[in-house]
């Protein structure tokens, strides 16, 4: 059964979407027993899938990510090829910043370069908010995308605003984010008034996607694990947390994720996630000892490390039997890796390995 979401008056509509109460990601997220171990990869679509590279060729990725067709397309790659239990939909974590009028490019080899980095209250008070109209391109992909994955789920995602803030406020990708901190410490009243701008930009990012009909969420906080759990609760958990209660509404699956991030995890989950996305660093058993809260499932995803993937399907398979194992004892468990999907990664590799999971018992 497929309806139409929208928007009104401010509040999502929940019965607006897909009605997908066995797909086995879904299942999983919301802490249930699914039919089988439920898996996807982030980054599955993308450089490592040879009909990938051949559709984005001379397309600069900024100009492919507001293209619904093109969109539409990459997202279903790895569903075709791979039989994962979610697709999610291609885009960059700087859409949206593009999309409030943000001048940025991603540069081959580099990734997003900002021309004016953001360092000052002026540059602050002269962030916009989202352009609606510029992010109808996505939400037409997102309707594309559900008429057309038929029971697999589709994730949206958005990048959180203190991983936004390190690009806007470092000019581009950085090691060891010092301007940002620099702010952080410096100016805190400048620092969350940034945060607070891109709390907004980003709960409109994801609230177009769940208008369009996505089944969950994910936050992105790549550059969190920078971060003590001390600067992380006071400098970026309220900002993360309102992000997370702004999109409740819609019912779905919120997962949060962070790269290096294993001290964070509980911070994480206290942020409003229902999901908590685990890096390779941290044994799924003693994430969940992190995580887990009185009254709410512990659902947890990831964490095979990737390179893992180039190791030959015997330590695939051993490392996925372990993970599958430590993921036992959360209240549900999404199988991922425990970031992104390398480009030069034999995507043969994966499709064994899903087949795999999908032949281990749950429990």
């Amino acid at each position: 059964m497929t309806e139409t979401a929208h928007i009104q008056h401010g509040d999502i509509q929940t019965g607006a979407r897909r009605h997908l109460p066995d797909a086995p990601f879904l299942v999983a997220a919301r802490g249930g027993t699914p039919s089988r171990v439920p898996v996807w990869f982030m980054r599955q679509a993308g450089r490592s899938l040879p009909e990938y590279r051949e559709i984005r060729a001379g397309i600069p990725m900024l100009k492919a990510c507001f293209e619904p067709e093109l969109v539409c397309e990459v997202t279903l790659q790895p569903v075709r090829r791979h039989g994962v239990d979610a697709a999610i939909l291609f885009s960059d974590i700087v859409v949206p910043l593009v999309a409030a009028g943000i001048d940025l490019d991603i540069v081959a080899g580099t990734g997003p370069v900002v021309a004016h980095p953001v360092r000052t209250r002026a540059d602050v008070d002269a962030l916009s908010e989202l352009d609606p109209a510029a992010v109808a391109p996505v939400a037409e992909a997102v309707r594309l995308l559900t008429a057309a994955l038929g029971e697999t789920p589709l994730i949206g995602f958005a990048g959180a605003p203190f991983t936004l803030a390190s690009y806007l406020v470092e000019g581009g990708p950085s090691r060891n984010h010092e301007h940002t901190k620099a702010l952080m410490y410096s100016d805190p009243d400048t620092w969350h008034a940034l945060l607070g701008k891109l709390a907004g930009i980003t709960t409109g990012f994801l609230r177009a996607q769940l208008a369009a009909g996505v089944d969950a969420l994910q936050l992105f906080d790549s550059w969190a694990g920078a971060l003590s759990e001390r600067d992380y609760r006071e400098f970026v958990l309220p900002h993360s947390t309102r992000v997370l209660a702004d999109v409740a509404d819609a019912g779905v699956p919120r997962i949060h994720f962070g790269v290096g991030t294993g001290s964070l995890l509980g911070a994480m989950r206290d942020a409003g996630a229902d999901v908590v996305g685990v890096d390779w660093r941290t044994p799924l058993d003693q994430a969940v000892s992190r995580v887990a809260r009185d009254g709410s499932p512990t659902v947890v995803q990831g964490n095979l490390d990737p390179a893992v993937l180039f190791a030959g399907d015997e330590a695939v398979r051993a490392h996925a039997d372990r993970i599958v194992a430590e993921g036992r004892a959360a209240d549900g468990h999404v199988f991922n890796l425990g970031h992104g999907v390398l480009p030069q990664t034999d995507p043969t590799v994966i499709t064994r390995l899903v087949e795999h999971l999908h032949g281990l018992p749950v429990r």
